[in-house]
């Protein structure tokens, strides 16, 4: 039986070298963003926020412009599954 993520990391690579890291629930969950915010403004100039969940009181704007490049990252917190 496959083993099921406990969260996913996603990380930015922006333009300059900057890395940001930011985790979602599921896999779906930024999907949905990815393809409601991200993609139809790709070449814009102009911020959108970036979803942060498991922070309170922080969030996150980009550039969509300035994404070179994205890495989605399965996390998986515990060390042994059990039966």
């Amino acid at each position: 039986m496959p083993r099921k993520p406990d969260e996913y990391a996603v990380h930015f690579l922006l333009t300059g070298g900057h890395r940001e890291e930011v985790r979602f629930n599921n896999v779906q969950d930024f999907q949905k963003w990815y393809t409601a915010e991200l993609i139809p403004k790709s070449s814009s100039q102009e911020f959108i926020t970036v979803p942060i969940k498991n922070i309170q009181g922080e969030y996150m704007v980009i550039r969509p412009a300035h994404v070179l490049a994205i890495r989605v990252e399965p996390v998986f917190l515990g060390s042994v599954e059990r039966f």
